[in-house]
């Protein structure tokens, strides 16, 4: 008799994504966002289970289980998590039937077998090196690090700190319209993109941590803490998603960083860091050494190695910018801010290496979309990825370098931010992304509901000059 076919389960990695390559993106011509308001009312107990099974990212709708992203983002790390994976299949369709009390035991099950996941000893991540917890340690690792602030950087700062801004917002602005779709689903229903897709809204869950890190920054100068910064998440944040979510819970019961960011924390080499770094190099300009310790405080609140990382890399990119003109040359020479023996650095080396080797974009993201594949939409890498895209064929052109950011998709709010801040420093906000946004930024924190744009670029440069 022949031997009955045995069917491999599929890894986490593989469910996600099947998921991001059939997810279709929802247009938003014609359907509005679903953001936070500061009157939302958080999802807790069984509500917070059910989304976490089903959730749709608010400003574009694309799906996403962040349980599954749990068990995918353990195995990026290096650990065993197949007996978790085990569970998924049934607790997706205990979610689609809404068999609450059954799904609400697996969720449990599952969650003890992913804290408990064994290493894998010979997996490539464990092959780097990761300095911490303490500054001290981090620093000794950058041996290339320039201690000096360059005092040209004070020249026009309120005008390059305003133009960063606005290159941060408009790209948060254009981007959340798509994040969490693939290259070819958006191209389906948008072609190319070189503009808003719909009349820009600046209300997304990124810039609220860079305006609770100002309101520390402007309370205790550059001697702020992390705790410090961990309490006032506390005061003012009332959610947040992935690595951020479960540091909000780790500190509401008493963990201060650096474990607020790293227990129980599958998502730490997540966006969040990079996506928020941009502040910390606003802050320190010219001074990329004092841009990454920063980002290092403020990336211990929510994440650990390298999504501390690449907070580092974003703050660094930020400072520099205020005093280079060359993107290219600004990617390579930020590394040297970031822990050489780290897969951080490793990785965003190899972007660089297929960069300068493939002249095509199209083609270079073809290439590192394939290379990240395994690693979820919204992690450090494949964001990293597209945002050094961007950089190396943009030329200083902002709508050259939001097109690429729309191609490559995932966390396009994320990078089209990072990247806009860059741009927006080194050659100004245009015209066309600058101009709708207005004066207005819109938050759901509570007394930050309509901010002046302008008004906190003068913040921003006033503390900058502290």
């Amino acid at each position: 008799m022949p031997t009955p076919e045995v069917s491999t389960p599929r890894r986490a990695w593989q469910i996600d994504r099947e998921l991001r390559l059939a997810a279709i993106p929802l247009d938003r011509r014609t359907h509005p966002s679903e953001w936070y308001t500061s009157e939302t009312v958080f999802p807790t107990g069984d509500e917070l289970i059910k989304l976490f099974w089903n959730a749709t990212v608010p400003g574009s709708g694309a799906p996403e289980i962040p349980y599954v992203e749990m068990a995918q983002s353990l195995h990026n790390q290096g650990y065993d998590v197949t007996k978790a994976e085990a569970l998924l299949p049934e607790g997706i369709e205990l979610a689609a039937e809404g068999r609450m009390d059954d799904l609400r035991t697996l969720t449990a099950e599952l969650l003890a077998r992913l804290h408990g996941a064994p290493q894998i000893p010979d997996h490539p991540y464990w092959r780097y090196t990761y300095p911490g917890p303490t500054w001290r340690s981090v620093r000794a690792s950058l041996r290339d690090a320039d201690p000096d602030q360059d005092r040209r950087a004070l020249e026009g700062l309120e005008t390059k700190t305003l133009d960063g801004w606005l290159g941060q917002l408009a790209g948060g602005a254009f981007g959340t319209a798509i994040e969490g779709y693939h290259t070819d689903r958006i191209a389906e229903v948008y072609g190319v993109i070189d503009s808003y897709i719909t009349t820009p809204e600046t209300m997304n869950d990124d810039v609220v941590y860079e305006l609770v890190l100002l309101d520390i920054f402007e309370r205790h100068g550059r001697q702020l803490t992390a705790r410090q910064l961990g309490l006032e998440w506390v005061r003012q944040i009332p959610f947040g998603w992935s690595a951020e979510w479960i540091a909000l819970r780790n500190l509401g019961m008493g963990m201060m960083p650096p474990g607020s960011g790293s227990f129980r924390n599958p998502y730490s080499d997540w966006i969040g860091v990079q996506m928020r770094g941009m502040v910390c190099g606003m802050l320190a300009p010219g001074w990329p050494l004092e841009a990454a310790r920063l980002a290092w405080l403020d990336g211990t609140v929510s994440h650990a190695r390298n999504g501390i990382y690449g907070g580092m890399y974003a703050a660094v990119l930020t400072a520099l910018a205020y005093v280079r003109q060359d993107e290219r040359a600004l990617m390579a020479e930020a590394l040297n801010y970031i822990p050489s023996g780290s897969e951080y650095a490793a990785v965003a080396r190899e972007i660089l290496e297929v960069l300068r080797g493939e002249p095509n974009p199209a083609a270079a993201w073809r290439i590192l979309d394939a290379r990240f594949e395994e690693y979820n939409w919204i992690h450090a890498y494949p964001n990293l990825a597209a945002d050094m895209l961007a950089l190396w064929h943009a030329r200083g052109d902002l709508t050259t370098a939001f097109r690429w950011l729309a191609h490559a998709g995932l966390d396009v709010d994320c990078n089209a931010g990072l990247v806009g801040t860059v741009l927006g420093i080194m050659h100004g906000a245009p015209e066309p992304w600058a101009a709708p946004l207005g004066d207005l930024l819109e938050t759901y924190l509570r007394g930050k509901e309509r901010l002046s744009i302008r008004d906190l670029a003068e913040r921003t440069a006033l503390l900058a000059r502290l």
